[in-house]
């Protein structure tokens, strides 16, 4: 037997929806089995275009580890560079 689905409340602004989801568990106001993937195509990328200057030995070397990995240099590179910040922000 399905539960019924308590109705969602309307919201006068998002402190009111935060508060109101912190008490109640979502599994009474919405099945989640017949969820679907939300998609949003008009959002803006989150990423940012930067010029990085490299020596080109150091540019050669990520080429070739990338390639041995099998990855696109830049995308080695933003791996390294994630690997490092999350290290950095552990100490």
């Amino acid at each position: 037997m399905k539960k019924k689905l308590k109705e969602v409340p309307n919201f006068n602004n998002e402190d009111e929806e935060r508060e109101f989801w912190g008490g109640h568990d979502s599994t009474d106001y919405v099945d989640w089995n017949r969820a679907q993937v939300a998609t949003f195509p008009n959002l803006k990328t989150s990423t940012k275009t930067i010029s990085l200057r490299l020596p080109v030995w150091m540019l050669d070397n990520l080429k070739v580890a990338a390639n041995n990995r099998d990855v696109p240099y830049q995308s080695l590179i933003k791996m390294f560079l994630k690997e490092r910040l999350e290290n950095e922000i552990k100490t």
